[in-house]
């Protein structure tokens, strides 16, 4: 099969290196990688991950991080501490 046709997609710098970096260490291109996806795609009909969107309480405490009021802890131990379990 030839490769005949180009894809194009934008995307932010620093996410192309880390991920460049990453299939680097896989023994693969960034073509590579989305050429095999486009393949899975073709041939099951489907991303080969599971896409989902979040509920409306993650929603809210997403808005809640967004502008700062959000809760940070050092350890999952503390978060447990922090909700009572």
């Amino acid at each position: 099969m030839s490769a005949d046709t180009v894809v194009r997609a934008r995307i932010d710098n620093d996410t192309k290196e880390r991920a460049t970096e990453a299939l680097h260490a896989m023994g693969l291109s960034v073509s590579d990688a989305i050429r095999l996806l486009m393949l899975r795609i073709a041939d099951e009909k489907r991303l080969p991950f599971s896409i989902q969107a979040p509920n409306p309480a993650t929603v809210e405490a997403m808005k809640e991080l967004a502008e700062g009021k959000g809760k940070r802890f050092n350890s999952a131990e503390e978060l447990f501490r922090d909700i009572g379990i």
